[in-house]
């Protein structure tokens, strides 16, 4: 099941009613903002997010810069990714919605109403003038189209490699004369001799292999290591033509029979259940876990942070286990243009968008102004304190406007040339051999309502499992009536229409 699901209450269903109405005002000639023609400024109403501690004010003199450069007045809401997805479903259901508005789940009930009541502009005849958008890879359009095979927003463009997967200490392999694994059977005994052999050399039996955890709602960083042993990214695997859901996999039997034996053996954490992700952060920085999985780039972040004390500590991100490793889906959220926007006034927002898309407008959104913001050391963009001071950071502006860089997850701030070029070359590696995810913005209304709640529930089965406090057996059992689930087959026949739909569409 997917993790992001809303569900259909009065609230979203008043969107109808509230879109037709700001529908007839945009078609009489209101709305949109002005702007769209003469010489004065395009007035541009953005909502989006950001991770910074705080946003960029009105006043940022990166925004007044972007302002400058594009012949615009942007009026940015920030809003904390805390509470950024209640915020899209307020904003929706109120019809008052901004120009450009960042929609982090494409494929909620109510983004896909929305859709269907003609409310979001089809901007699928319009992008190929769009040059800098038309850079963004071929996945990142094809997986945010809707059920009707068309694009409704500009993706968010994210590299398709690069993403979550396991790292692991490469000092400490160094150290106990071990190979870095490719199999999971190997990368089972690079964890127990972490465990066992005293990596850190403080005379202690205190280390942890791997930094693990699951949540309520699925294996969390447990969740690559199972799709190893499915061969599986995603919840759905394509067998014979038909979209399965990858826990009725004997796949995932294996990885909770290993996942048992690991925990076991003390590999991964005793409170794997009830910690957080902060906190198996936590353990790495504090040199007492020996693995994680994170995107490549953010292996560098508990590696700067043991380096104060232990200039040689380094977290390696592996190419693959047994020759999987996943493909990310090139996209998180979309911007989505309401149709109560006029036409010309949309296609400057394009030109917009476009402009944040090329080489000078994403390295000004997520760098700043050179000199000023970042200096150039070796090929690589060093911000400076003046950065931190303006809240310039790819964290914040560079959501909005950003290029399509493939190594984007290979670099960090503060990063060495050494470990970048390192990063891009697994980058390059993984890119042979990496496996998409085949049902990404597929629909299900019974997902959509019941899908969280059985996704829970197979979850407390896994979890109970690996903890020991469930054999191996009542998992089968529960296989067996998991197979019968008059939701999950239901789930499973609307699932497949849907993957059907866009085979059809996109023909």
């Amino acid at each position: 099941m997917r993790k992001r699901r809303f569900k259909l209450d009065k609230t979203k269903i008043t969107v109808s009613l509230l879109f037709i109405a700001a529908l007839l005002v945009g078609c009489s000639g209101g709305g949109g903002g002005g702007g769209a023609s003469g010489d004065g400024p395009l007035n541009v109403s953005i909502m989006t997010m950001y991770y910074t501690p705080e946003p960029p004010g009105k006043d940022n003199v990166v925004v007044k810069e972007i302002e400058k450069r594009t012949n615009t007045k942007l009026n940015i809401t920030w809003v904390s990714p805390n509470n950024y997805a209640d915020k899209v479903n307020v904003t929706l259901a109120s019809g008052d919605i901004p120009d450009l508005m960042l929609l982090d789940n494409a494929f909620t009930a109510q983004v896909r109403t929305m859709v269907a009541q003609g409310a979001l502009w089809d901007l699928t005849p319009y992008i190929k003038d769009y040059p800098n958008l038309m850079k963004f890879p071929k996945e990142t359009w094809t997986n945010t189209k809707q059920a009707d095979g068309k694009n409704y927003g500009i993706p968010r463009v994210r590299p398709v490699e690069g993403g979550g997967f396991v790292y692991l200490r490469k000092d400490w392999m160094d150290k106990l004369n071990l190979e870095v694994p490719k199999t999971i059977d190997e990368f089972y005994d690079v964890l127990k001799a972490f465990v066992e052999k005293d990596p850190d050399g403080n005379g202690k039996d205190d280390t942890i292999g791997y930094a693990s955890f699951v949540d309520q709602s699925g294996m969390a960083s447990l969740g690559q290591l199972q799709n190893v042993f499915t061969k599986t990214n995603g919840d759905w695997s394509l067998v014979d033509g038909k979209l399965v859901n990858v826990n009725l996999l004997p796949g995932v039997r294996d990885a909770l029979v290993w996942m048992n034996k690991a925990y076991r053996e003390k590999l991964l954490p005793e409170d794997l259940a009830t910690l957080k992700n902060s906190q198996a952060k936590d353990l790495l920085k504090a040199g007492r876990a020996g693995g994680f999985q994170d995107t490549v780039e953010a292996a560098w972040e508990p590696t700067e942070e043991l380096r104060k004390t232990d200039p040689k500590a380094d977290f390696l991100p592996l190419v693959s286990l047994n020759g999987y490793v996943n493909r990310d889906s090139g996209f998180f959220g979309m911007y989505a243009i309401p149709k109560t926007v006029p036409e010309a006034k949309m296609k400057k927002l394009l030109e917009l968008m476009d402009y944040g898309a090329s080489d000078e407008g994403s390295d000004l959104a997520s760098f700043g102004i050179k000199d000023v913001h970042y200096k150039e050391e070796n090929g690589v963009k060093v911000p400076t304190e003046q950065a931190k001071t303006d809240i310039v950071a790819q964290q914040a502006l560079g959501q909005i406007f950003i290029k399509y860089d493939k190594y984007l997850r290979a670099y960090r701030s503060g990063m060495p040339s050494d470990i970048l070029e390192r990063n891009k070359q697994i980058i390059d590696e993984r890119a042979k051999l990496s496996v998409p995810e085949v049902a990404v913005g597929l629909n299900s209304d019974t997902n959509t309502k019941v899908g969280t709640e059985l996704g829970k529930k197979i979850q407390d089965m896994k979890t109970k499992v690996i903890l020991g406090k469930a054999p191996i057996e009542e998992w089968d059992r529960f296989v067996g009536e998991l197979k019968n689930d008059p939701d999950l087959l239901k789930i499973t026949e609307e699932i497949n229409a849907s993957y059907q739909q866009r085979i059809s569409s996109s023909e």
